[in-house]
């Protein structure tokens, strides 16, 4: 049976960067109001009287050249958005920290995100880059372009390519980039409502330039937080229920 996805908000508490609360977590991801670049090693440095822990995961863009991918990735982890298109050769990674406050008791994590782009054509040349980016995913992004009705109709691809046995329950949400271009918009929103019902999966919208850093980007990372936290409770649920069964059985 299927997972049914939180609702926004639900999980985590969806304005927490406005609060002043916030403010000592946010200011370790911030540098004179701009997102620092975390390299691979690196992480948010917080005092020592501040206990917080940092959760990992893995996190697949997909979606056909030109949709944004790379964009969306320098977006989200606050880096200067390049200006010309160029075709990901071999694949990128960019990590992003977030940190969120849970709605149920008030804890807060950092997530930590690293985010794995790779182009469609680099995909399609060399068979042994998908499954590289498959394992031990946690989440997959599919892109589309609001301006390219191709990308659009290309997602019913995308998607399969992450369905069946071979691949384990993940995350899955859908991106339309470039929502701001509305004068050459492609995709109507009743076909975006009807692709949400037909494939039970939620459509994201970004676009437009990066004001503050957080504002801009929070509505997609805490949405993608937030179903990333309530799959690992929903998947410790099932295993302790398992265990719990396995020890009734034994002798």
């Amino acid at each position: 049976m299927a997972r049914v996805a939180p609702s926004c908000g639900s999980i985590v508490v969806a304005d927490w960067h406005q609060c002043k609360d916030s403010k000592e977590y946010f200011s370790r991801i911030l540098h004179k109001k701009r997102r620092k670049n975390f390299g691979l090693l690196e992480s948010p440095v917080m005092p020592p009287h501040v206990a917080v822990d940092t959760v990992h995961y893995k996190i697949f863009l997909s979606g056909k050249s030109g949709v944004g991918k790379t964009a969306l990735a320098a977006r989200l982890a606050g880096l200067n958005i390049p200006n010309l298109h160029y075709e990901t050769t071999g694949i990128e990674t960019t990590v992003v920290y977030w940190p969120v406050k849970l709605r149920e008791n008030g804890r807060v994590l950092f997530f930590r995100l690293q985010l794995w782009d790779c182009g469609e054509n680099t995909l399609r040349r060399f068979d042994h880059l998908l499954p590289a980016c498959k394992e031990q995913v946690d989440a997959v992004l599919f892109l589309f372009s609001f301006t390219d009705r191709t990308s659009f109709d290309d997602l019913s691809n995308q998607i399969a390519k992450w369905t069946g046995t071979s691949v384990r329950h993940i995350v899955k949400l859908v991106v339309g980039t470039k929502f701001d271009l509305f004068m050459h918009c492609d995709v109507p929103e009743r076909d975006v409502r009807d692709f949400q019902e037909t494939w039970n999966l939620r459509v994201l919208r970004v676009g437009g330039e990066v004001s503050d850093g957080l504002g801009d980007v929070a509505p997609l990372l805490n949405c993608l937080a937030e179903n990333l936290w309530h799959q690992d409770c929903v998947t410790a649920g099932s295993a302790n229920h398992q265990s719990q069964q396995g020890t009734g059985t034994l002798r």
